[in-house]
């Protein structure tokens, strides 16, 4: 007989009532059609952006009867009482700012990686989260919460030791992958010139902040494009490498390419018995080539991930192993079809209503910045 079995991913629980800050991109493909889907444990109740009309199409694209509220302050959606998880998906600057408006707010916090561009932010917001009793802020970094990499993970984990590994994140243009998603998401420009400023003047302080002052790096095109590419692709890859390898000792070798403002870049990591190879890059072929590779002496383990803007695409974990009689078997393994965002935000209903405080933290954010501190250090031309 066909049937589905209850699972913990079917449970209902407390509607978790959500204010959004962000009605970009990610919120349009990714986490309105999320909040549709998870409709028994989430709420949308408030809508923030700089742009009118963002706000009213992502309220539109909101199912249900009771549409929520839509502002243009953050001090609003964040003392709302109706509001009991502020989710950030604004530009990276601003991150910060609302967060900690969030948390003084007594909120829970979701932040979309990455957490900032700088320290000194992603310190703030540590702090704040501090202040507020702990454990109220999750980073969004769903490629770890994707089944397969939660299996392999442990299934590293099984190996005696390991020998080499390889990261890898190669993709083409989001737009084709965002225009075969089903979404239909737009764009806007009724954006007022303060606002535009108040931006441009924030990522102009951030850049200085992040490369001259806290890295000691100079700052031109080619140093900024490499921040700003790392922090925000690069970050997906790195929180996930250190989740499953640890955090590296140091950077011992990179491409020449990535000085010259080339799209790609590459890079070895040294761990303390073995190497990591690190490869990333954009270009404009329509194919999303992302994995992890680990290489034992006996057992091979890979995570195979594909863009996060189609869903039910699946995340696999392939294995190939040499087995105790001699034979080789390799296997692919695909536990589920939910796609990494559904998972991840079932994490957070759980972290909310049952206070099981998340692995992305604030304070496990952070070291993705100190990777990134340690690539552009080796790469990068020091300040004079």
């Amino acid at each position: 007989m066909w049937g589905m079995k209850p699972t913990e991913t079917a449970t209902h629980g407390r509607i978790v009532k959500v204010g959004i800050i962000g009605c970009g991109l990610v919120t349009q493909v990714v986490h309105v059609p999320c909040m549709n889907s998870l409709s028994h444990l989430f709420q949308v109740t408030y809508l923030y952006d700089v742009s009118e009309d963002a706000m009213r199409h992502s309220l539109e694209k909101l199912a249900g009867n009771a549409k929520p509220k839509i502002t243009r302050s953050v001090e609003k959606l964040c003392n709302a009482p109706d509001v009991d998880l502020v989710l950030i998906a604004s530009h990276h600057a601003f991150h910060a700012s609302q967060a900690l408006l969030a948390l003084q707010a007594n909120k829970h916090v979701f932040i979309e990686k990455p957490i900032a561009l700088t320290l000194q932010d992603t310190d703030r917001i540590i702090a704040g989260d501090k202040a507020a009793g702990g454990g109220k802020v999750m980073i969004g970094y769903m490629r770890r919460y994707a089944a397969a990499f939660v299996d392999a993970v442990k299934e590293v984990g099984s190996i005696e030791q390991i020998r080499y590994a390889r990261v890898r994140d190669i993709i083409g243009p989001n737009s084709v992958f965002v225009g075969q998603s089903g979404t239909f998401p737009r764009t806007f420009n009724d954006y007022q010139e303060k606002d535009s400023e108040a931006l441009r003047k924030k990522i102009t302080e951030d850049i200085e902040q992040a490369l001259r002052t806290e890295l000691e790096v100079t700052v031109t095109k080619e140093t900024d494009m490499m921040w700003h590419t790392l922090s925000m692709l690069g970050s997906h890859d790195l929180s996930a490498m250190r989740e499953i390898l640890g955090m590296p000792k140091g950077v011992i070798g990179f491409s020449p390419c990535a000085t010259t403002g080339s799209p790609f870049w590459s890079a070895i990591f040294q761990y303390p018995n073995f190497a990591v190879a690190y490869e990333s890059g954009v270009d404009q072929v329509a194919r999303f080539d992302a994995s992890i590779e680990v290489f034992g002496d006996t057992k091979t383990v890979k995570v195979c991930i594909d863009t996060p803007f189609v869903r039910g695409l699946p995340t696999t974990m392939v294995i190939k192993e040499t087995l105790t009689d001699g034979s080789y078997r390799e296997s692919t393994i695909r536990r589920t079809y939910e796609d990494p965002f559904l998972l991840e935000l079932q994490e957070m209903h759980r972290w909310v209503t049952e206070g099981k405080i998340p692995k992305t933290t604030p304070t496990d954010a952070r070291k993705d910045l100190e990777i990134l501190g340690m690539l552009m250090k080796a790469i990068a031309p020091q300040k004079a």
